[in-house]
């Protein structure tokens, strides 16, 4: 009526249901091809735990060796690989077809503090009203930031239209 759990990460012990292993020591030798019950025998003389470690080789390959031990130096490899892994996150700056140069140089700084950081930045031209007529204002800006930029980063994504807003995506070289 009720499905037993289902067990995450390696069978130990008695779960272990095949006839034969090949069996790997508490020392790390090569035993060989012994059945399981001499393999948990020896396990057992040791006072650790049989371990299938590689259950899709024919034999199942096992360990012995402390399952709790195991299971936390596998929990801090995990951990280690997350904190190692680079997430990038996108800032927008967004600027406007008739930018002043005071702002402009403001917004640049911002984008390469972004860059050196290691940050996507999107660049957004708005445009309002009557502007719309001049998206080649916009398009100028654009090719401005990309031309002082072309040291420190790369374009991802050139300059489109969506809607009133032009923009375009740079990354860090």
């Amino acid at each position: 009526m009720y499905a037993p759990p289902v067990r995450k990460g390696p069978r130990v012990n008695e779960e272990i249901q095949v006839a034969t292993i090949r069996l790997v020591d508490e020392a790390g030798e090569m035993v060989g091809v012994v059945p399981v019950n001499q393999g948990l025998e020896l396990a057992q003389e040791a006072g650790l735990d049989l371990v299938e470690v590689s259950p899709t080789a024919e034999p199942p390959v096992c360990k012995i060796l402390d399952y709790g031990k195991f299971k936390y130096q596998e929990q801090k490899k995990r951990s280690e690989a997350r904190k190692k892994q680079k997430t990038f996150d996108v800032k927008e700056i967004k600027m406007r077809p008739s930018i002043d140069t005071n702002d402009y140089d403001v917004k640049m700084r911002s984008i390469v503090k972004f860059l050196g950081e290691g940050d996507k930045v999107k660049v957004t031209v708005r445009f309002r009203g009557r502007e719309m007529v001049h998206q080649d204002l916009g398009l100028a800006v654009l090719n401005r930031v990309r031309d002082q930029l072309v040291e420190l980063a790369k374009i991802e994504e050139f300059p489109k239209m969506e809607g009133r807003q032009m923009t375009m995506v740079m990354a860090p070289k």
